[in-house]
């Protein structure tokens, strides 16, 4: 299987393992070997790619009691991501979900945020800036082909794309 296979060795490889796990029947399939995978992910991001060894991998809860770091990413964003699951207070729940009880929802709020939310924004962040490249590439294509950079009546002005965003690319 060519999960067992993957290494993490820049932010690539951690992009198509978390692209992996919108598959959730691929999840359910493979949940065992991707737990597996997915501390290691969580361990090399901290530890390699943002420097920060300070915290155990896998973090370990109230009775010795480990987090599964996949279980916990999943189960939040079931219920709509970790702002929501803040906003609605939905964390004893996610604790006693995962097998714990509800007086470590408030742990799993702080292991979520400390292991998984930085690695879920570098992944969204990773997403809007492959997106941006692309459209650059499109871009530079058009215009080495001879078409027009852009519908923009006044280039220039932040709205090089025509769809109302700003350019980031030209920083227009």
């Amino acid at each position: 299987m060519i999960v067992k296979a993957m290494e993490f060795k820049e932010f690539e490889d951690c992009r198509a393992f978390m692209d992996l796990l919108d598959d959730r029947d691929f999840v359910l399939k493979y949940k065992h070997i991707l737990d597996s995978k997915s501390e290691e992910l969580v361990k090399w991001f901290l530890f390699d790619y943002m420097g920060i060894k300070t915290r155990p991998v896998p973090p370990i809860a109230s009775y010795m009691r480990k987090v599964i770091l996949l279980s916990l990413y999943l189960l939040v964003a079931m219920d709509g991501g970790y702002r929501n699951v803040t906003t609605e207070n939905t964390w004893p729940a996610i604790a006693k979900d995962l097998g714990f009880n509800y007086e470590d929802g408030d742990y799993m709020r702080v292991t979520y945020a400390a292991y998984l939310d930085v690695l879920e924004y570098y992944y969204k962040f990773k997403q809007v800036q492959k997106k941006m490249q692309d459209k650059e590439t499109v871009l530079e294509e058009g215009t080495s082909t001879g078409g027009r950079q852009g519908s923009s009546k006044n280039a220039g002005q932040g709205d090089c794309f025509g769809d109302g965003t700003s350019c980031l690319i030209c920083r227009c």
